[in-house]
């Protein structure tokens, strides 16, 4: 009976498009084996007269406190169930957590193993992972893009309306640029600079491919602000003196 519950269980998992874990599935036999073993031993001893009321109750009070002494080991299988049911990242993707930041290496019954970005691998229990907020990177359909330009203050109007007008026909024609969401502004005075904000989106969601087009597209922005005439700011200072001592 448990060996054709397994193939039941392959059966009306893949009905509903889920792909459940090898350690859950064979969780599940084993506790369905150990409670049809024990379901048979009661009923023999209640065949040879063998009164086990007695035992049953002492057999709650141990579960009892065997409960209370493995709560925590509970919480996790808990934890891993709704994550196989829920389903919020699985294998190989990139996520964050709680001062935790990684791609996922293996689901397990207790923990899930995470390998962060110095190849450490950090193990969070599934207790944990069911009860808090978790951001997936990996399904990002495009990946955002959102920086400051600084000019400095003798850039005059003409030269930011050419440069903004520029960098956007730049953004609109890369093939690189999700043209969904493209924003080019002038939107504030900074201490030491013209403040240009720009907000966009990249096709693609892979780290090096990402990096690469950033970069490029910090090349185009060079290339745009030196051809108008116009020089990046940094921080600094201007001095005042009305006066020189005699």
């Amino acid at each position: 009976m448990v060996d054709r519950f397994s193939y039941l269980f392959n059966f009306f998992s893949s009905k509903l498009g889920k792909e459940v874990n090898n350690g859950i599935q064979n969780f599940i036999i084993k506790a369905l084996r150990v409670l049809i073993i024990a379901l048979g031993l009661m009923a023999i001893l209640q065949e040879w007269g063998i009164n086990v009321s007695a035992f049953v109750a002492s057999l709650g009070l141990g579960g009892l406190a065997f409960a209370l002494a493995a709560k925590d080991t509970v919480a996790n299988l808990f934890g891993s169930l709704v994550i196989f049911s829920d389903r919020p990242f699985q294998v190989g993707d990139w996520i964050e957590m709680s001062g935790v930041e990684g791609t996922i290496e293996e689901i397990g019954i207790r923990s899930t193993k995470i390998r962060n970005h110095a190849q450490a691998l950090v193990s969070v229990p599934n207790s944990e992972m069911a009860n808090t907020t978790i951001t997936n990177w990996s399904r990002m359909g495009k990946r955002r893009i959102r920086t400051r330009i600084g000019l400095t203050y003798n850039t005059n109007v003409e030269q930011i309306k050419a440069i903004i007008k520029e960098i956007k026909e730049m953004l609109q024609a890369h093939p690189e640029v999700h043209p969904e969401i493209i924003v080019v502004n002038f939107d504030e005075f900074e201490a030491s600079a013209l403040s240009i904000l720009l907000n966009f989106f990249t096709n693609t969601i892979v780290t090096d491919k990402y990096l690469h087009v950033r970069e490029d597209i910090n090349f185009k922005i060079m290339e745009i602000v030196a051809r108008n005439g116009a020089q990046f700011a940094f921080p600094s200072q201007s001095l005042y003196v009305e006066s020189l001592p005699k």
